[in-house]
């Protein structure tokens, strides 16, 4: 996936517009270039205006269907501002979403604890466009979905213990990055093209199960402040679900898939690296093996990172 990090001024706002012109151009689709600019220029000022530092835009999606995101700090989630047609004419900033909606054929944000995502993909035709309420975007809040995923399925009966041996906690930080763009890249291609990347669909499923096991587990908290303390090696005890086991093999499976999937280059996030690659094999396999009963297995790979594709 190819991004762009922005400085909070208002030249980044030209910077991102002709960036955005060359990632689409590059791949084929300079016919949304238009509605491109227009969307990222409103969300770029909004960030400036309403967030701090770093701002990020970022390619996905396809070629086929791709699609612009701009990342910021903020947790508010996006609105499109209601405005009379005075207003509308007179205004110069303060329309954002507004204008994303206009020349999108559809867009949305993401939202958690770390800030949020919004995204659109931009319309080829520019001569016509929508009424700023015609799309509504689809904002999804992670932690909203698990918690309510939670509620329906209570307590689990039983917690299974597994050991992660010499946890390469850095490596795993890096790994993280990838995994959430990517989890978040399949939802979204699930939600907008589903019939069109069934694999999307399926990933997307199966990340929100680990969500949840991860919820109802024990221990994961000490992952995140050895990532936190600058750890390079930690050993972890979890205490999880019975089903993560089957959760962790099939999302082991899909990953090989969608690993495929990215190097025939349908996909614009980039594949795992080798060393991600053997640090999810090891990661996920121990889930798997430790609940059928066998003895934890210690990480034998680097713990230095390895950002080389």
């Amino acid at each position: 996936m190819s991004t762009l990090e922005l400085s909070p001024d208002p030249q980044s706002v030209r910077r991102a517009r002709s960036w955005i012109v060359a990632e689409l151009t590059a791949i084929g689709r300079d016919d949304l270039a238009d509605a491109a600019e227009l969307g990222v220029s409103e969300l770029v000022t909004n960030a400036i205006l309403h967030a701090d530092p770093p701002i990020v835009v970022r390619v996905g999606g396809t070629a086929t269907h791709p699609r612009v995101e701009v990342h910021d700090t903020s947790t508010a989630p996006p609105r499109v501002r209601a405005m009379t047609d005075d207003e509308r004419l007179l205004a110069t900033v303060g329309r954002g979403l507004g204008i994303v909606a206009m020349f999108s054929t559809t867009w949305g944000a993401e939202v958690s604890s770390h800030g949020k995502v919004v995204w659109f993909e931009p319309a080829a035709d520019v001569s016509a466009p929508l009424s700023e309420a015609a799309a509504k975007g689809e904002v999804f809040d992670l932690s909203e979905v698990v918690d309510e995923r939670l509620a329906r399925a209570g307590e689990p009966a039983d917690l299974l213990t597994v050991r992660l041996l010499g946890m390469p906690v850095q490596v795993f930080a890096y790994y993280r990055i990838w995994y959430d763009e990517l989890r978040r890249e399949l939802r979204l291609l699930a939600l907008n093209h589903g019939a069109d990347y069934p694999l999307a669909q399926e990933l997307s499923e199966i990340t929100l199960q680990v969500e949840q096991e991860r919820r109802q587990a024990s221990g994961v908290d000490r992952l995140d402040a050895a990532i936190a303390a600058g750890q390079d090696r930690a050993d972890l005890e979890y205490h999880v679900p019975v089903s993560a086991g089957a959760t962790m093999g099939r999302l082991l499976g899909l990953l090989e898939d969608v690993d495929v999937f990215c190097r025939e280059q349908r996909l614009l996030t980039q594949a795992a690296n080798p060393q991600q690659i053997a640090l999810r094999e090891w990661y996920l396999g121990e889930f798997t093996r430790q609940t059928a009963g066998e003895a934890p297995t210690p990480w034998s790979g680097s713990y230095a990172v390895n950002e080389a594709r």
